[in-house]
């Protein structure tokens, strides 16, 4: 008897030990088993207490937290402060802040990765899409307005016969959308009160047109094209809120009006923005930025924009390469945008590609100093082997490199045919030559083949030596082929939109685009190599 209710007392220690917060479960390695067991299917935030990202996140996770409670859920969400609980962090690869996992049904061998927004609707909508039927059935009038009122953005299936085939598909659409409710109706009421004759689609909003009625081929394949054209205003605002779905989204090609949203002319502005909109619809994503913000600086730095400088407009494109267009003329009307994108849409507008003014003392000092203006100039000149450092000015690896690059050009400041270089790369851009990380160092050997050699020796001036002496062999690789692991951080692979993961990381860990990325909440962190 003894025994047994000593064991009992150990498990409702054990159960107490699994403290809450706002209804939020606080996890720990020591509990964390326990928590599995007690609370089969259960969200895991981990965080960093001084990320940015996950500060943002606990008014919206508690909220989360407060209507699974209220809809009488059993799930539970939780948080473990990854800083502290860095073993359990590491068993769960935990790379970037907040790493957001869901153990379901207490497996604790395969969570499944959360990749939904950071709001709250968004956090419910996809736990119930994971633990429950992809579309509720919606048997009342009351159910349907129900959903629609509770959701900014709602989509129903109205299907006479729940087994047909465009049933069917409709079903399959939802299961693949995170982020949105979707319901499911038979009930002829449901059809007379929203007015619907004929099996069919409907996307309910709160904004722009309200509701948005599906015409096409009832295949998943067409009904998520439908979704995620019209889930998103004609114009929305960037916010962290609002970036996980602008950047998350199938449209790569947005449109930035940079604009304070005090000014006086303010709705005048938004206006024209949201008349021009009107007819790209699904080609172009327009977004404005209040100009004024704090966090939003970095992203007009990025456009080489000042908010003096503001209203402004600016394109870009979030392939593979981030690329930045700029209208002629800065006058925001509606007319001007809309020939501005249509030049875009067909394709006849060049890139716009920033550069200082070339400096009076650029070629005075042993390491030259280029900008947009004179790099190919310099680099391209048939007689001369140039070794350039493209760096940003906040890199902490950067500056460490900059006495060594110093003295570098002074070896070599008396050379008839080697000309040591740097480049601002966060205030020139070139067309030719794309850097992905800070520093990158690239060497352009004499002649007339343009060639170019990326460095990927040691960052000291005896490897430098080598490598100018060899004519760019001992320590260099033709650019684009992989050579040794660089400490800088490849853009490209932490810029992926899909299943974002918002992340605060130390900004000299991170190459301007990548920085921009991180401003606009999505890039990953990195390993200090």
């Amino acid at each position: 008897m003894f025994k047994f209710v000593l064991l009992c007392t150990l498990a409702v220690a054990s159960r107490a030990d699994i403290g809450e917060e706002d209804g939020v479960l606080v996890l720990k390695k020591s509990n964390f088993e326990e928590a599995l067991k007690a609370h089969p299917n259960i969200l895991v935030e981990f965080y960093a207490p001084w990320c940015g990202h996950c500060k943002a996140l606990v008014p919206e996770y508690a909220k989360a937290a407060s209507m699974l409670k209220a809809d009488g859920s059993e799930i539970r969400l939780a948080k473990v402060d990854a800083t502290e609980e860095a073993d359990l962090a590491q068993e769960y690869g935990v790379r970037g802040y907040p790493t957001i996992k869901f153990f379901k049904g207490g497996d604790k061998e395969s969570p499944k990765e959360y990749s939904a927004g950071r709001q709250a609707d968004d956090i419910v909508n996809w736990l119930k899409k994971r633990t429950g039927p992809a579309a509720t059935t919606l048997g009342e009038v009351a159910q349907a307005e129900s959903m629609i009122a509770e959701n900014e953005v709602a989509v129903i299936g109205f299907f006479k016969d729940a087994e047909s085939e465009g049933a069917t598909a409709f079903l399959k659409a939802a299961e693949a959308v995170d982020d949105v409710p979707f319901g499911i109706t038979s009930n002829e009421a449901v059809f007379s009160k929203f007015e619907v004759s004929k099996d069919g689609v409907v996307l309910f909003k709160k904004f722009d047109e309200g509701r948005n009625t599906f015409d096409g081929e009832l295949s998943k394949t067409d009904l998520l094209a439908f979704i995620k054209a019209n889930q998103l205003p004609l114009v929305i605002e960037f916010t962290e809120q609002t970036a996980p779905k602008i950047f998350g989204g199938e449209i790569k090609s947005h449109i930035l009006m940079f604009v304070p949203k005090a000014a006086d002319d303010f709705n005048d502005k938004m206006a024209e923005f949201k008349k021009a909109s009107e007819g790209f619809k699904g080609k172009i994503l327009f977004i404005f930025i209040d100009s004024e913000v704090d966090d939003n600086q970095r992203i007009l730095e990025f456009f080489g924009l000042k908010k003096e400088e503001c209203p402004a407009i600016r394109l870009i494109t979030l392939e593979e390469e981030m690329t930045k267009y700029r209208p002629e003329s800065e006058a925001i009307t509606a007319d001007n945008i809309i020939a501005f994108c249509t030049l875009f849409t067909e394709g006849k507008l060049k890139p716009h590609l920033m550069s200082q003014d070339i400096p009076e003392d650029w070629d005075k000092n042993p390491v030259r100093v280029l900008v947009g203006k004179n790099f190919e100039e310099v680099v391209f000149d048939p007689k001369k082997n140039v070794f350039v450092e493209f760096y940003a000015p906040w890199c902490g690896h950067c500056k460490q490199l900059d006495p060594i690059w110093t003295k570098l050009g002074e070896k070599y400041q008396d050379s008839a045919d080697i000309v040591v270089a740097k480049m601002d790369s966060t205030a020139n851009e070139i067309e030719t030559v794309k850097v992905h990380s800070f520093p990158t160092l690239k060497f352009f050997p004499a002649g007339d083949e343009h060639k170019v050699v990326d460095y990927n020796g040691e960052r000291t001036l005896e490897g430098f030596t080598k490598f100018l002496e060899s004519g760019g062999k001992d320590g260099g690789a033709p650019a684009g082929e992989e050579g040794e692991e660089d400490e800088g951080i490849d853009v490209r692979e932490y810029s992926d939109v899909e299943g974002l993961t918002f992340v605060a990381t130390h900004p000299d860990q991170l190459s301007f685009p990548q920085k921009l990325a991180r401003e606009l909440c999505m890039c990953k962190q990195a390993h200090t190599r």
